[in-house]
């Protein structure tokens, strides 16, 4: 399987988010690991409260103004790892926080049951650290794909963790797969 062109990153955040979901992430290597997005979250730039782009471009948020196709990894509270794929045209901030996948394969040594649900988890799964920041996703080390399985059914809440962003934290931003175990948490109103 090949990656997605940047063509497929290069556009509005909302649309990447909702086609992101059934792809598949790939991490080549011993084993390789596959999983299938199940849940994102849209952070639309600037205007977005809750986006690490809304002061502009600062040292850790430039990644988010483009080029699109690249992986924008960062540390929450200190020890968790997530990761971003950067979407819009150069120079306009834009990107999808991956917050749950479903193991396919090379995960099997995992003990437990939802080794990939949550954006902490996800990271760990895959070995993503802050090291990977900036890494393109056009290039094949690390990469999402279409495998043909077709779209899954999509649901839309609020997202998760901000609410410090006023309004913004209401706004549905978060898309899942419903009803699949591999979500990271409950529905959010």
């Amino acid at each position: 399987m090949s990656a997605l062109p940047r063509g497929f990153y290069e556009r509005p955040t909302m649309d990447v988010a909702r086609d992101l979901l059934g792809k598949l992430l790939i991490r080549p290597g011993s084993p390789t690991r596959v999983a299938r997005v199940v849940e994102v979250e849209a952070y639309l730039g600037e205007r977005d409260l809750a986006s690490h782009a809304r002061r502009g471009p600062t040292p850790r948020a430039a990644i988010m103004f483009g080029p699109p196709g690249f992986l924008y990894v960062y540390l929450v509270y200190g020890m968790h790892h997530c990761m971003n794929v950067v979407t819009e045209q150069d120079g306009v901030a834009g990107a999808v926080l991956i917050r749950g996948a479903e193991p396919v394969a090379g995960f099997e040594s995992d003990e437990s049951r939802h080794p990939l649900a949550g954006p902490g988890r996800l990271c760990a799964g895959f070995q993503i650290t802050r090291g990977e920041n900036g890494l393109d996703l056009c290039a094949g080390e690390f990469f999402l794909a279409d495998d043909g399985a077709g779209r899954p059914r999509v649901k839309r809440s609020a997202r998760v963790g901000v609410a410090y962003a006023g309004a913004w934290a209401a706004r549905k931003l978060r898309f899942y797969v419903p009803g699949n175990p591999h979500v990271s948490g409950r529905p959010r109103r």
